[in-house]
Parts: structure tokens; C-alpha cells; sequence
């Protein structure tokens, strides 16, 4: 073997995977230069319940350096080999549970994303402020914010949610998957037509407080309200373009416009049922037939056989294959929203450990360099790039910021402090 191969091999065995895939791929070169100046940020991460439902309580003094793949999306290596910079970690809790639960097991999570950087100093950093998300990667740790993904979770309290703030929480998503007694939801039946004056007290006591109003997972006629209502700009930490996925959870053009004018951010969603429109028909087509084989209390084909309905479904599955989303879809949506909205309100939310399976290309969090490539390839620019990784919702951030400090001096609480006052009739 020639000396300068045998050098150009050894200096390659070197590298960490990362530098030597930008030393060969001049996108990949681009992307490594984007990122090391500019942190890439995820509006929505939910490891911290995938730990707690697979690791119980296991989930504080498990080593998190490298998990299962098949069972996890995150783990810290791959957080590095993705080059992330921040991420928001939902701390999401059912909507089912009564709300007094909810709080109980909001605050409990909390505490589990607080305790990964005790655990591990040299990599994860808390961080409430965009200067404090810039800090954190100048020091090569990743900034981890706190996101609440669901109005419910404050059972109906603004102290609740200024107790969450004074944690660290960085957002409050309005509803999850059920309306609440303030503010419909996306997926369950509207009883206020958006929000009700609690839920706009909701709005203005997180720009008092700082924090992002989170639209993803309300309705059409919630998120109109609150981009009323806001002072700041607001986000969708998860949630994609309604023109490409035809689904309440995404966002309409109109709505898209209305971010812009804003100067919010819609954080695109991997969740392949709001990228791909035949896998939400599906998905749909498939509850259907679980429900035809096994809906209580009187019918279903074979209701009270359990066995019977599984291998009904099974038959099913196998003549109705699962459509595919790909890595592709995604940038189309992200290539969408930045056509109605602008390069400047679209960025990434992709939802890992909440999903069961991600498009191909977007298995877990070591790919967003990939997905960054493939817009490049696009035509995206280096400037774009950075956009869509982290400043504009570091802009967004920053706005907060500002909106909360010009009303420091307005008086903590409005009069509507309980969600159970100023009820719409």
C-alpha cells in the first residue's frame, strides 16, 4: 500500500463519524459549518416519558450514553452524532388523567429533564433564555429547555403555571388531545370556539411570564385566538403543513400566514400520520377496523374473542400495508411552510420518542444532518439553514424576552386566576 492512501486511511480511522462524513460530503461539510455556528434546536423531544413508561423508576439512574434503538429514538451519543445544540423536552402527561394527576406527574418529569444535567454536566446544560441556549453549545453541551405539553396540566391555575415557569418550563402547549375548560382542541369536539377569557388570561400570563404559547394540538379557531390575543410570537413546537397532510393537528395557510405576521415559527412534526396523507387514511381505515372487530359493549365481530379480533387485524394489516413516509416528505413540508410563512417561521420539531415509527431516513436524532442535507440539495443556503436549525426560534425566544420585560411592570394576576372564572356562556 502507497504511503498517502495508507495516511489518508489512517487519518480517516481517526475521525469521528460526523468529521469524516463532512470530510467526504461537501453538504455534510456545509451542514457541520451551519451548526457549529448556529445550534440546532428541536421544538419537541418526548424521551422523558419513553423512559418513564420502559424504564419506571429505573429512568433516574440508568446510564443514558447509549440505549436500544429498537425501544428508544435518544440517547446521548446520538444526540451527538445528530450535532444537536438545544432541545425542548416535552414533559407530556395523558389528558385522560384527572388534572390534580396531571400536575403530580408534570412535576415529576420536570424533575427527571432537571436531573440529566446534574447527571451529566459536561453534556446537557439547563437553559431558559436564547442567551443562555447560545452559552450552553459555545461550551459544547447540549441546552435542554422545558416544554408542557398541555393546558390541562396547569389544572386550570395560573399559579400552577408560574410554578412550572420558576422550574424551567420554556413553553405551554394550550391543549393536547382533548379540549379543556378554556381552549378546544384539535382533536376532540370545540366547546368555546377557541379560547375562552381564561385561556386569553392564559396567553397574556405567559408573555408576562416569558414563555412560548405553544399552538400545536389546538384548534384552527385557538390558534386564531391566541395570535390575537399574544403579545410575543408564539410557536407550533410539532406540527406540519395542512395543505400536504390534510389533519386538524397541522396548520392551514391562512394560519401560516398569521405566524408570519405574528413572527412565530411552525417546528415541523416527523410523526408520519401528519406527513404522509395516505398514512393518515390509513391510520384512520385501521381504527375503523378495530373497532368493527371489537367495539364494546354489543358489537364487533368478535367481540369477547380477543385472539379472533388480533388475527382479524393481522389479516387486515397484511392486505392494507402501512404507506411509508420518507425523509423526503418531511423537507416537503418544510419547503411548504417556508413558501406561505417564509424562511423565517419554519423550524424543527420532530417528535421523537413520542412516535412509534419515524419516516425512512429519520430513525432517531442522529439524522438531522441528513434531513438539512437534502433541503441543501435543494437549494436551501447555508443562511437558511441556520435559520431552520435555530435562529428563528432563537429569535422568537428573544422577542419573548423583550415582551416580558416591558410588562414587569404590570401587576402579577388579572382577576381570572382559576379556569372555573370568566367562562364563555
Amino acid at each position: 500500500m502507497k504511503r498517502p492512501l495508507l495516511a489518508a486511511l489512517l487519518l480517516a480511522a481517526a475521525l469521528p463519524f460526523p468529521a469524516l462524513h463532512a470530510a467526504t460530503d461537501p453538504y455534510a461539510a456545509r451542514v457541520a459549518k451551519v451548526l457549529k455556528a448556529t445550534p440546532l434546536i428541536d421544538g419537541h423531544n418526548d424521551w422523558a416519558e419513553a423512559l418513564a413508561d420502559h424504564a419506571k423508576d429505573a429512568r433516574w439512574t440508568m446510564a443514558l450514553d447509549r440505549l436500544d434503538p429498537k425501544v428508544y429514538q435518544t440517547d446521548i451519543e446520538r444526540l451527538g452524532a445528530g450535532m444537536v445544540g438545544g432541545q425542548f423536552w416535552s414533559v407530556w402527561v395523558s389528558a385522560d388523567l384527572p388534572t390534580l394527576q396531571q400536575v403530580q406527574d408534570t412535576l415529576e418529569q420536570i424533575a427527571l429533564v432537571r436531573s440529566w444535567a446534574e447527571r451529566y454536566p459536561a453534556r446537557f446544560q439547563l437553559a431558559t433564555t436564547a442567551q443562555q441556549v447560545r452559552a450552553a453549545h459555545r461550551a459544547g453541551r447540549i441546552a435542554s429547555m422545558i416544554g408542557v405539553e398541555g393546558g390541562g396540566q396547569i389544572d386550570g391555575s395560573l399559579a400552577v403555571l408560574r410554578a412550572y415557569r420558576a422550574l424551567g418550563a420554556g413553553y405551554l402547549t394550550l391543549t393536547h388531545s382533548r379540549t379543556i375548560a378554556w381552549a378546544d382542541s384539535a382533536t376532540d369536539n370545540p366547546q368555546h370556539d377557541g379560547l375562552t377569557p381564561f385561556g386569553e388570561a392564559v396567553v397574556r400570563e405567559l408573555n408576562r411570564l416569558g414563555m412560548l404559547v405553544d399552538l400545536s394540538h389546538v384548534s384552527e379557531a385557538t390558534m386564531l385566538d391566541a395570535i390575537r390575543v399574544s403579545r410575543a410570537p408564539v410557536i407550533f413546537s410539532h406540527s406540519n403543513a395542512r395543505a400536504l397532510c390534510d389533519t386538524p393537528r397541522n396548520v392551514s395557510d391562512r394560519v401560516l400566514r398569521a405566524v408570519a405576521a405574528n413572527g412565530g415559527v411552525v417546528m415541523v412534526n416527523y410523526a408520519p400520520q401528519y406527513v404522509l396523507e395516505a398514512r393518515r387514511v390509513w391510520g384512520a381505515a385501521r381504527s375503523a377496523e378495530i373497532a368493527r372487530n371489537n367495539a364494546p359493549p354489543f358489537g364487533g365481530l368478535h367481540i369477547g374473542d380477543p385472539e379472533g379480533a388480533k388475527a382479524a387485524l393481522a389479516a387486515w394489516e397484511k392486505a392494507n400495508p402501512e404507506p411509508v413516509a420518507t425523509l423526503a416528505m418531511v423537507a416537503d413540508h418544510i419547503d411548504h411552510i417556508a413558501r406561505v410563512a417564509g424562511v423565517d417561521h419554519v423550524g424543527i420539531g420532530s417528535d421523537y420518542d413520542g412516535v412509534g415509527r419515524m419516516p425512512e431516513g429519520l430513525t432517531g436524532v442522529e439524522t438531522y444532518p441528513a434531513l438539512l442535507t437534502e433541503l441543501m440539495r435543494r437549494g436551501w443556503t447555508d443562511a437558511d439553514i441556520a435559520k431552520l436549525a435555530g435562529e428563528n426560534v432563537l429569535r422568537v425566544m428573544g422577542k419573548a424576552e423583550e415582551v416580558a420585560e416591558g410588562l414587569k411592570g404590570e401587576p402579577i394576576g388579572t382577576g381570572v386566576e382559576r379556569a372555573d372564572i370568566g367562562l364563555k356562556p
